[in-house]
């Protein structure tokens, strides 16, 4: 008898139905594929890979990204680091408008800050500027708003004050959270002022979402291309179909089990290049049987061969995941697990001893529900996972599919969720761009740990440089391995398909692609 991990593997290596060539898109603007539907494109509530992306088109921040995925000016022209490292002044470039062709003010950025801060408005991803001054006090509502470490100090002269040096707080300013806001304060997407390349002209849900040059931009000159259209779309093997119709220039991903295939046929179209970000499955430690051990939980993490996920279910490129922070930060070692070097024999031989000892499964089969968003490469995984627990520990999973804003709002509440998926891809290059992700007092803290050992190296680590920094924050990367409240499963690529006529798309560790400088080299005959 074949066993479920046999039979699923058995599937994947059928590969998928071969869609007939199309002939190359015609077309004057660039038409983008986005990944799901974006969650929102409020500054302050985007939190979706998607919805960064598109942001990134609409607004800028005082720093933003150049082609290749370096910092560079955005609003800000030009800045000074002063006080050792703890003040930035930044100065507001001369063209910087709105939409509407209002000037780009200091106050705009200080009001969208203080918004992110209060407790009604609170941005999602506030976290993020955790190192200003004043910052997780204001969060905790111990410290008023206005003492925020940001201030005016001209009308186009504004200064961020850190509470600790923060070498990556330039990073963080080209994050949405960090944009500015119009006067008016006008939510509506389709009416509020931007200040970005891009105007937003129309959003058809699940549809496609329009954009055109903004006239006002400071850089529109140098732009080459007057309209994107992104169009949603959650399956990868919809979206490859798409783009060999000639209805897409550009991919925001391959489908899993497709890589070898386009490799061969389409290999001047494939960009695969290595990414911060780490995929990972979340445990609800809500949860009673969750919650209550941590061998059951480190018994499901050894039980996942993580060699078979990355060559047979997604086969593009992708590393075992055995940390939290992915490989590539200069400076840091990650703190793998010790039993990545071992065989899967004899990790699975230690799963089944970690079953054993939790006492679960002894009465009856344990069944966990496994959550996750809707995506053809999310349930092949979810798959995988499943018969291997079956096969390994006799762990029954059940299987559930959620659309994306429905399952980050379950996922954020904690209430129904069991096992989830989960991740990150790095908002700055440093492993607190991963680790911050647990601490108990981090809104994003969606698995619910309280590691009291590991926020005290944190807090440690938080207040250290250099060599020793890194040290204690491997230390604390070394804690959450041990207590387990996810299971590292693979480090990212970037994986796109790019039409050859396409211009200033550059492969990049951060996967950032401004559409602003993206065009066209030529119409195909």
């Amino acid at each position: 008898m074949h066993s479920p991990l046999k039979r699923f593997c058995a599937v994947i290596l059928a590969g998928l139905a071969v869609v007939v060539a199309a002939p190359v898109l015609h077309a004057s603007e660039i038409l983008r594929g986005l990944g799901p539907e974006p969650d929102s494109i409020h500054i302050h509530q985007a939190q979706g890979l998607a919805a960064v992306n598109l942001l990134r088109d609409l607004r800028e921040g005082l720093v933003t990204f150049d082609e290749r995925g370096d910092l560079v000016p955005g609003q800000a022209g030009s800045w000074e680091i002063l006080d050792d490292g703890k003040r930035y002044r930044f100065t507001l470039r001369e063209n910087a408008r709105w939409s509407n062709g209002d000037s780009v003010n200091a106050e705009d950025f200080v009001r969208a800050w203080h918004r992110a801060f209060t407790p009604e408005t609170a941005a999602a991803t506030a976290g993020l500027l955790k190192d200003v001054v004043n910052a997780s006090e204001v969060l905790k509502g111990v410290a008023d708003v206005g003492s925020l470490g940001i201030k005016a100090v001209a009308a186009n002269v504004l200064d961020v004050t850190l509470a600790e040096p923060a070498p990556w707080i330039l990073e963080i300013l080209a994050h949405p959270v960090s944009y500015p806001l119009h006067s008016s304060g006008m939510d509506d997407p389709l009416r509020a002022p931007v200040n970005g390349p891009f105007l937003l002209v129309d959003w058809t849900p699940r549809a496609s979402i329009k954009l055109t040059r903004n006239p006002h931009f400071h850089s529109t000159d140098s732009m080459q291309v007057d309209s994107i259209e992104y169009f949603p779309i959650e399956e990868p093997a919809a979206e490859l179909s798409r783009y060999r119709a000639g209805e897409l220039h550009i991919t925001e991903t391959i489908p899993a089990g497709r890589f070898k295939w386009l490799e061969s046929n389409k290999k001047e179209d494939l960009r695969v290049y290595p990414y911060l970000g780490t995929f990972w499955l979340g445990f609800n430690l809500r949860d009673s049987t969750l919650g209550y051990s941590t061998e059951l939980r480190q018994a499901l993490s050894l039980a996942i061969n993580r060699e078979i996920l990355v060559k047979t279910v997604l086969g593009a490129g992708e590393l075992p995941g055995w940390s939290v922070v992915p490989p590539g930060i200069t400076g840091y070692e990650p703190a793998r697990m010790e039993q990545s070097e071992w065989s899967q024999q004899q990790r699975e031989q230690e799963a089944v001893r970690l079953f054993e000892a939790s006492g679960l499964g002894r009465d009856e089969p344990l069944l966990l529900e496994l959550r996750y968003n809707t995506s053809g490469i999310h349930r092949r995984v979810a798959v995988a996972v499943a018969a291997m627990w079956k096969q390994v520990l006799g762990v029954n999973a059940e299987l559930i599919n959620e659309e994306w804003k429905v399952f980050i709002n379950n996922r954020s509440m904690g209430v129904v969720t069991q096992v989830f998926r989960g991740g990150w891809i790095a908002d700055y290059a440093d492993p607190s761009s991963f680790l911050d992700l647990f601490l108990g007092d981090n809104s994003m803290n969606y698995n619910f740990y309280r590691g009291a050992d590991f926020d005290m190296l944190m807090k440690s680590a938080a207040v250290a440089s250099g060599r020793s920094r890194m040290e204690l924050l491997q230390q604390a990367e070394a804690r959450l391995m041990q207590d387990m409240p996810i299971i590292p499963l693979y480090y990212y690529v970037s994986r796109h398909l790019v039409r050859p006529e396409i211009s200033g798309f550059a492969e990049n560790v951060r996967d950032v692609h401004l559409s602003r400088y993206l065009g066209v080299k030529s119409e195909s005959p």
